[in-house]
């Protein structure tokens, strides 16, 4: 999600660097500060009554006595900062309960393009893996058939049920077989992907009422584009007086959007960001946290992501069989880097690993951090050697290098390129030996992540 906030967490992290280190903080100095984080608010285009808001309450707790009689003035207000934030996004994370006799009907609304089809499979497959639910889906936009058809396939990729509607059936009417489906076959969970229109109408809201009635929904959700910008919070308003809306998921955060609708549409519905989408694959959904969230916004990271995301997606076992392996004294070879490159692209690569720690410690640093793009070079570069060339690269001489440029469809000094920095994490696997590598085998056996020794 780092691409939502980029331009907000630059400048409010400049700020909150600046303030760190200020020994006393005055009535100008707070007023100049909450200049530029009104100004870094409107640029991320959150709505201009939300900046309003937490503006003056930002500033009310600033003049108190907890800032002025503080020894680290500067910290103190930072925490406010945060708390503002926190508070703007909804306070505690809301997640869901499904306390509710099975099975719980999750009704999702919201205009065409959203992403409402995709997020439907997303979340199914979070309640199935995180949650352990059988889930049924189903899809009452009867004008697009296409819509249909996608939800099914994107059911049989995630592990869901798919109830399939008889031909000509109403939207209301379909809702109510697939509830009674999901009775008979014993499902935890029904997912209602209802139908969107380019723009709000009378239509639209009177048809999922009604959908909403016969489902009996425990969950009503908005299912927002972050890109949308104001548009975005004027559709939910329309939604929330139609709909007795429990929750948004905001989608597309991995786009250009500027952060703002994850700003403003809490404030402006009064409704929870439930869930938040950044990418297509099916497990690009996640929980939202308004508290890690904040951190995140203000260039602090967000460690605890970081180590849930290493904890998911690390192969523990690869890391162990690399571990044993160095430990013996067998050598570090090119099918081992090739593991590591993979490992890190199951990830999400470097920059999604670095965005999510705080910004005084990669700052600098991104312009060094090996893109996605340059590692799925790398790897194609390993590729195109020989058995015996991963194995034994001491062999690859300077012709070598040319066939296996060429087969790669690189320049030689990418080759060289990468030979040298695998010589360099060749020397740094030899000093790996005795007991750091078995810290690390034992963090590995205890659960931990591999690197948090």
């Amino acid at each position: 999600m780092a691409a939502m906030f980029d331009n907000l967490t630059s400048r409010l992290s400049r700020t909150v660097d600046a303030l760190r280190g200020r020994g006393r903080i005055t009535e100008d100095n707070i007023a100049e500060t909450l200049r530029d984080v009104r100004m870094a608010l409107l640029e991320a285009d959150v709505a201009l009554p939300v900046v309003k808001r937490f503006i003056e309450g930002v500033r009310a707790k600033a003049l108190g006595s907890e800032v002025q009689q503080s020894l680290t003035p500067g910290q103190v207000f930072v925490g406010i900062l945060h708390r503002e934030l926190v508070a703007l996004m909804g306070g505690a994370a809301a997640g869901f309960t499904l306390r509710a006799q099975p099975p719980y009907v999750v009704l999702l609304a919201g205009l065409q393009g959203a992403g409402k089809t995709t997020t439907a499979a997303k979340l199914a497959r979070w309640l199935i893996e995180a949650q352990k639910k059988r889930v049924l889906l189903v899809s009452t936009d009867v004008r697009r058939p296409a819509a249909i058809l996608q939800l099914e396939r994107l059911a049989a990729q995630v592990g869901a049920g798919f109830f399939a509607a008889e031909a000509g059936a109403a939207p209301a009417q379909i809702a109510a077989d697939a509830l009674a489906q999901a009775k008979r076959g014993l499902y935890d969970v029904l997912i209602v992907d209802t139908a969107g229109r380019l723009h709000v109408d009378a239509a639209l809201m009177d048809e999922a009422r009604e959908i909403d009635r016969v489902a009996g929904s425990h969950e009503r959700l908005f299912v927002v584009d972050a890109m949308a910008g104001q548009d975005a919070v004027n559709a939910a308003k329309a939604f929330g007086s139609a709909l007795d809306l429990t929750g948004v998921i905001l989608t597309k955060a991995d786009g250009d959007a500027r952060g703002g609708v994850a700003l403003s549409v809490r404030e402006i519905t009064g409704k929870p960001i439930v869930f938040v989408g950044a990418g297509e694959k099916p497990d690009a959904l996640e929980p939202f946290d308004p508290e890690r969230m904040a951190t995140r916004i203000l260039g602090m990271g967000d460690v605890v992501a970081l180590v849930e995301q290493v904890r998911r997606d690390a192969d523990v076992d690869e890391a162990q069989r690399l571990a044993r392996k160095v430990a013996k004294g067998k050598g570090f070879d090119f099918n081992d880097l090739r593991g590591q490159l993979e490992q890190l692209l199951k990830m999400g690569g470097l920059a999604s690993l670095m965005e999510k720690l705080p910004q005084h410690l990669t700052r600098g640093a991104a312009t060094q951090v090996p893109g996605d793009r340059e590692v799925r070079r790398q790897i194609a570069i390993i590729n195109s050697m020989t058995r015996r060339e991963r194995r034994q690269p001491g062999v690859i001489d300077g012709s070598r290098r040319r066939r296996i440029a060429a087969g790669a469809g690189v320049q030689v000094q990418d080759v060289n390129r990468l030979l040298k920095q695998f010589q360099d994490m060749q020397r740094m696997m030899k000093s790996m030996k005795g007991g750091r590598l078995a810290r690390m085998l034992g963090s590995l056996k205890g659960g931990r992540p591999p690197g948090f020794l």
